[in-house]
């Protein structure tokens, strides 16, 4: 299955829990982590919802 590399590139504080939690599902918890998951449609998901501090990565 193919795979999609993320970096955290913005701050989860002063957000939503929510938003927080899909970071950690996700395997962020630090600025400019970078992180190596699965394409899903699932994953996909979960980066619409923090699309605004999240990047895809080469």
């Amino acid at each position: 299955m193919a795979k999609i590399k993320l970096k955290q590139i913005g701050s989860p504080i002063r957000r939503p829990a929510s938003q927080r939690a899909t970071l950690k599902g996700l395997g962020l918890d630090k600025m400019n982590r970078v992180v190596e998951l699965e394409d899903t449609p699932e994953i996909r998901g979960m980066i619409q919802t923090v699309r605004h501090m999240v990047e895809v990565v080469g």
